[in-house]
């Protein structure tokens, strides 16, 4: 009898970690993911078993000090100042945890104009950066300025040179840009970039749906030939529509790419609640809580 209960007890263990794997499994799909420029502290989503998957650190820019010398920024001030200490320690942390760290180039701020102008200079300041802080797993390149598509692709032929297959490299487009084929604002085609050679490394876009949340958008962009499992829906903070993303699920099940924030600090009604809220619509349709076990 205690031999029966004792392999009924292993068998019990071996099968609750085989649905903990595979669980872990069918989370890899959805992205789960917010962008972190207002640097507020990170503490209320480092949890045990996270339910947030990605942080991108924003925003990096380029330019020329005072004393005309080439300097790389993060928002207003240089990566290694102090006062990012406990930013880059927070991070850390998210990634000792299994939260994937990414790191933003451009935005609404510029960068890439500087950055293309002499790409060998600011592409060794950018590496350096790279190299230093190994807790970066990838860049997102957020190109709102015109650019030429030719340094696009030599940028992302540098990076996968520099630093192999498991370094991601993802982009941030507005939705009419893979909507249609018209170029958006960047001034390039997104679906010539992908059906260019650096097409292939180009992991998933965090898809700003800011003016039209919803499925019938993110169809749009599918029938368009792009795959969900790359499509990131994105929302301003308080803007994303919970029955749209139920749709979304619905529609295209673990195909479907996930959701993002911009950005954390702003997410509705606080950011460990936005990621809870998140997970219950993405993985439950929106019916209940998941249970996750917080002893191991």
């Amino acid at each position: 009898m205690m031999m029966m209960n004792k392999y009924v007890l292993i068998n019990i263990r071996n099968i609750f970690f085989f649905v903990l794997a595979n669980i872990n499994i069918y989370m890899r799909g959805q992205k789960i993911l917010a962008y972190y420029q207002t640097l507020t502290p990170l503490k209320p989503i480092l949890i045990n078993n996270p339910l947030i998957t990605h942080i991108h650190l924003a925003s990096i820019h380029f330019g020329l000090d005072d004393d005309n010398n080439p300097y790389i920024h993060l928002n207003n001030d240089i990566p290694y100042d102090q006062k990012f200490d406990s930013v880059w320690e927070e991070l850390e942390k998210a990634e000792s945890l299994g939260i994937k760290v990414k790191l933003m180039i451009g935005g609404a701020g510029g960068g890439y104009a500087a950055f293309f102008s002499n790409f060998d200079v600011y592409y060794e300041l950018l590496v350096k950066l790279l190299h230093s802080k190994r807790i970066i797993s990838g860049i997102d390149l957020d190109i709102e300025e015109p650019v030429d598509i030719k340094n696009v692709r030599k940028l992302i032929n540098s990076i996968k040179s520099e630093f192999g297959d498991y370094f991601t490299i993802t982009m941030a487009p507005i939705q009419s840009s893979l909507e249609t084929d018209e170029p958006g604002m960047g001034g390039f085609s997104y679906k010539e970039l992908m059906q260019s050679p650096e097409g292939k490394y180009i992991d998933y876009f965090n898809v700003q749906f800011y003016s039209d949340f919803s499925l019938n958008s993110y169809q749009k962009i599918v029938s368009n030939g792009y795959s969900p499992e790359m499509i990131v829906m994105g929302a301003m903070a308080g803007e994303k529509r919970d029955d749209e993303i139920v749709k979304c699920v619905k529609k295209y099940g673990s195909t479907f790419g996930g959701v993002f924030v911009w950005e954390y600090c702003f997410a509705k009604p606080d950011p460990a609640s936005w990621v809870v809220d998140v997970h219950t619509l993405i993985h439950t349709n929106g019916k209940k809580q998941p249970f996750f076990c917080k002893c191991c």
